[in-house]
């Protein structure tokens, strides 16, 4: 049986606060790159943006093996359905990052896009250069962009109305120090 802790340990803080900080980059360089049409090479934006995608995905996924193997006690304050709301905003989080990483690489392989990582280790195909494919993936890897953003600002709002509102210490759990 696992040990539950009442708060979020040293590596759960940096990873999730990483995260937070390479996605602050990561949609703005989404946003503002130029379109790539067929045929076009990807610039530097999109070699940027894919390979912070790449690190976010790895850390997402060390984030959630850290979750899975460090679980800490839901905060007794907390009345039932925030305990509840806040599990299943924060399992959406992890999801939403997940789907928005692995539409985005996807993307990139069914447009024929041989991409470096940061310009120097060549990131793996996932499929074939496939336009109707390439296509369907981009208005999924959207809907999953614009779905984690709506859950980060969900998140965001709850974490202002714990310090705000409720004047609650549930915010310092992953605050550092």
């Amino acid at each position: 049986m696992k040990t539950l802790r009442l708060r979020y340990g040293t590596t759960a803080k940096i990873l999730h606060w990483t995260i937070v900080g390479l996605l602050a980059v990561q949609y703005p360089i989404g946003w503002l790159m130029p379109d790539i049409h067929r045929g076009q090479t990807p610039g530097a934006p999109m070699t940027f943006h894919a390979s912070i995608g790449i690190v976010i995905l790895a850390l997402i996924v060390l984030r959630f093996v850290w979750r899975l193997t460090h679980p800490v006690a839901p905060e007794s304050s907390l009345v039932p359905w925030q305990r509840l709301s806040s599990e299943v905003v924060h399992w959406m989080l992890y999801i939403s990052v997940l789907a928005t990483t692995l539409t985005g690489w996807l993307f990139a392989s069914y447009r024929g896009w041989s991409l470096k990582f940061f310009y120097v280790v060549p990131l793996p195909m996932l499929a074939s250069d496939n336009a109707a494919a390439g296509k369907a993936i981009d208005g999924l890897h959207q809907a999953a962009e614009w779905s984690l953003l709506a859950l980060i600002g969900i998140h965001l709002a709850a974490a202002l109305a714990h310090i705000f509102v409720y004047r609650d210490r549930v915010m310092q759990r992953m605050l550092p120090g």
